[in-house]
């Protein structure tokens, strides 16, 4: 895939080996738990055709990056053949730039290849604000089978730790 150029500042592309040292070194200086093994497993995946993932570049400097899968594995969506957007991440001093927006279309494009149907799951804790908000200006609506702790739905009434472990799924009809 080509590089996407957005404007003169932005170019979106696909996430290389080089970039993952720099985004995992932003990330543990925003106070984030990063390591390399997550973005080479992405790699991984996309070798084997799998996924696809995309890297925002801000002046040549990796500011963000997504995935989308070929389908979900996890939540209600499992098995549906539907894509689904994975670990989109924008740096927080990078945000409020159209990098997320820009990276979204770019994955909703991809997915509209396939599917007239993209997903994606959206952890509930405020760290996740900011995705929260974008997801839903752009006409991500929830499933309605509500939180989902761990990868299984959370049963009324009982305790969940509000963790990166607990995510609300949500799809955006595409065509």
């Amino acid at each position: 895939m080509e590089p996407i150029i957005v404007s003169d500042h932005l170019i979106i592309r696909e996430l290389r080996e080089e970039d993952i040292a720099p985004i995992v070194a932003a990330e543990i200086a925003q106070g984030w738990h990063a390591t390399p093994e997550k973005l080479q497993e992405r790699l991984a995946h996309a070798e084997i055709g799998r996924s696809v993932n995309f890297v925002a570049l801000w002046d040549g400097v990796p500011v963000g990056y997504v995935s989308v899968y070929d389908g979900a594995i996890h939540g209600p969506y499992a098995g549906c053949g539907y894509p689904e957007i994975v670990d989109f991440n924008v740096l927080e001093l990078y945000r409020q730039r159209g990098i997320g927006s820009a990276l979204l279309d770019v994955c909703e494009a991809f997915a509209a290849e396939t599917s007239d149907i993209v997903t994606l799951g959206v952890g509930l804790h405020c760290g996740y604000g900011a995705a929260q908000r974008l997801y839903v200006k752009r006409g991500f609506i929830p499933d309605g089978s509500g939180v989902w702790s761990e990868c299984v739905v959370a049963e009324p009434y009982t305790m969940v730790e509000n963790g990166d472990g607990l995510v609300l799924y949500m799809a955006k009809q595409l065509k």
